[in-house]
């Protein structure tokens, strides 16, 4: 029996030896030094909110959920626009659009297992548009992890290959370190999405963290001093220097710039060409270079432009430089193609427009984009790792005074204005049913105002809608870039008309794009955001029809019907329209004036600028405009 005994007692002085190494692992000498303050209020979400604060964060994205509650309500204490989505995709679309507009840090918040997992598609969006944001996501308390508690899962492993950063913190003292170094991160380099897990034990108070573990509780017997001890140490360990001042403001950026010698290379190659090309993509619209500044470099270098995703409305619709048509002829034509922040991916056929013999430079921040598809279908000849804004305004002031020959110029000019007449005429047919879309983009066209800013989300209506509406400024086109996601429409209009007020934003809406993210007009009238939603209603999905059929001889899955979206959007509490053949007598010439289109989006305007919400509903018919495009 005393042999017994000791055994037993030598196996709790082992389990308390093991529990002290564990509490020197976690910094017991730490709280020794700096003890935690069982009293204060003060809880974890302040100090998120001190951060996002100090990084000039005005709007935190959510969908609420008790554990990440703490951060919502110190958010709102500090003067940041909290603003609860309908579903945890659209608050992180959301974010990602404040980023592209502000070239600030954009913030969404969701809370464990479900709430981070809807998130999941969203951060692969940005990622893959280069978009920094920061993801808050709540979880179950560090001691309960693993043990059954409310939504736990393991969570970092989902956003691994999808951000730059992904890490949980461990300690209240731990977060505004860790909040600053994911923030930098996301915005250096190549810019991407961060993840930060936020445990509830670190965003609640001491005394609601300490019954909630059940600390309080005296102790019963040896297993329930040691289980007690140990509980007690967690806790103050968790809590230990917690409230000690700290820096909040921002860490410096890193951008990755090109060297002299290489602008002073592209320049002599620029100087000789005959017929350039320059082609910017969204990279180029990033900080820390102004628009303003990058669209006085192009014009100064006198070189045609092709202009993508967020670059579309860097140069005005007027602009001789500017190009938007024919751009497979004119890649085969040109012997010097400058991608600036343009990436040879499905885009551009995998580099194989260039033309025999064309000099191609590429400039990117990102590596593995620098290269994509290079010695597989083109050459590079000179491959630039920097940032592609900086390198154009550089290669600007080499060249000062320099233009691409007249005749190169005047030829790709003459090929846009036969593309504008032939889609004028497109524009004029009639369908056998409903409304052209051509017609009723051309009407979008001449009624968008100058402060005007454009959300693309669906298929074959916005595939339409970039041949023929044209962004009046910087920043003025959002679309998902080449992740080609649906349902970013509510979030990105959200996120877009709250940051640029002043705006008239729109959303062009394919009808089974819509279905994603229509609940969002809920979101739009609770938070007052007057958005125009534009769907083009031709009753199924004819990105995917078009080449289904032609190929496989099936619709299959690919049928919808003329919906009443509108109606949906009324009883949501916005204004919806039907537009459609006949509308505001035009004798039932199935609109092809455009006078009834044109008529119904000023009375969406007007009742736009009246506070409210809006949803145009045009059906659509059948058209051959893009035949044979494929989305594969």
């Amino acid at each position: 029996m005393e042999l017994l005994a000791g055994l037993g007692w030598a196996c709790a002085g082992l389990v308390a030896a093991v529990l002290l190494g564990l509490a020197r692992h976690w910094g017991l000498l730490y709280r020794l030094r700096h003890k935690a303050d069982p009293g204060s209020p003060r809880h974890g979400g302040e100090l998120v909110a001190e951060v996002l604060r100090a990084h000039g964060v005005r709007f935190l994205f959510a969908l609420p959920g008790g554990h990440i509650s703490p951060v919502l309500v110190a958010c709102e204490k500090l003067g940041i626009r909290v603003v609860d989505t309908r579903h945890e995709a659209t608050a992180v679309f959301a974010a990602d659009a404040v980023s592209r507009l502000s070239g600030r840090i954009g913030v969404a918040a969701v809370t464990a297992g479900p709430g981070v997992t809807n998130a999941v598609t969203a951060v692969k969006n940005a990622q893959m548009a280069e978009s920094p944001l920061l993801l808050l996501g709540g979880a179950a308390a560090s001691l309960q992890k693993g043990r059954g508690a409310l939504q736990d899962i393991e969570q970092l492993s989902l956003f691994r290959t999808l951000c730059k950063v992904c890490v949980s913190v461990g300690t209240v003292r731990d977060i505004v370190p860790t909040l600053r170094g994911a923030i930098a991160a996301a915005q250096s380099g190549t810019p991407g999405p961060v993840f930060v897990e936020l445990p509830i034990d670190v965003l609640y108070p001491f005394h609601v963290v300490q019954r909630e573990l059940g600390g309080a509780r005296g102790p019963r017997g040896l297993r329930g001093k040691v289980v007690h001890w140990y509980l007690q140490n967690y806790l103050h360990n968790l809590f230990a220097g917690a409230w000690e001042p700290r820096a909040v403001t921002p860490l410096p950026v890193t951008v990755p710039l090109a060297t002299p010698d290489q602008v002073q290379s592209c320049a002599e190659l620029l100087s000789r060409a005959c017929r350039p090309l320059i082609l910017v993509g969204s990279q180029a619209l990033l900080p820390p270079t102004p628009a303003e500044e990058l669209r006085s470099a192009l014009e100064s270098l006198g070189t045609p432009c092709y202009l993508g995703g967020a670059a579309r409305g860097l140069l005005p619709p007027e602009s001789p430089l500017l190009l938007r048509h024919r751009r497979r002829e004119a890649l085969r034509d040109a012997d010097l193609v400058l991608l600036a922040g343009s990436v040879c991916d499905f885009r551009l056929s995998y580099g194989r427009l260039f033309g025999r013999g064309a000099a191609v430079v590429a400039v990117n921040r990102d590596r593995e984009q620098l290269l994509r598809n290079a010695g597989v279908f083109w050459p590079p000849r000179l491959a630039v790792q920097g940032d592609p804004a900086s390198f154009v305004l550089a290669l600007s002031r080499k060249l000062q005074g320099f233009s691409c020959p007249r005749e190169w110029l005047e030829t790709l000019r003459e090929r846009e204005r036969e593309k504008e007449e032939e889609n004028k005429a497109k524009g004029a047919e009639l369908p056998p049913q409903h409304l052209n879309p051509l017609l009723v983009l051309q009407c979008l066209e001449r009624v968008l105002p100058p402060e005007g800013l454009l959300v693309a989300d669906g298929g074959d209506f916005v595939g339409t809608a970039a041949y023929v509406v044209r962004p009046r400024r910087p920043r003025a086109w959002l679309d998902p870039g080449p992740f080609g996601t649906l349902g970013v429409g509510g979030g990105f209009a959200l996120g877009a008309k709250l940051c640029r007020p002043e705006a008239e934003v729109w959303v062009l809406f394919g009808d089974g794009s819509c279905g994603y993210s229509l609940m969002e007009f809920d979101t739009f009238v609770r938070h007052k955001v007057p958005v125009i939603a534009l769907v083009g209603n031709d009753a199924g999905w004819t990105q995917i029809s078009r080449e289904q059929v032609a190929l496989l001889g099936s619709n299959v899955g690919c049928a919808l019907s003329h919906s009443d979206y509108h109606l949906v959007a009324e009883a949501l509490g916005g204004r919806g329209f039907l537009v459609a053949r006949g509308d505001s007598g035009d004798g039932g010439d199935g609109g092809a004036s455009g006078a009834s289109v044109e008529a119904a989006l000023r009375v969406a305007q007007a009742t736009c600028h009246q506070g409210h919400p809006v949803l145009l509903n045009a059906l659509l018919g059948p058209t051959d405009f893009r035949q044979g495009s494929i989305s594969v």
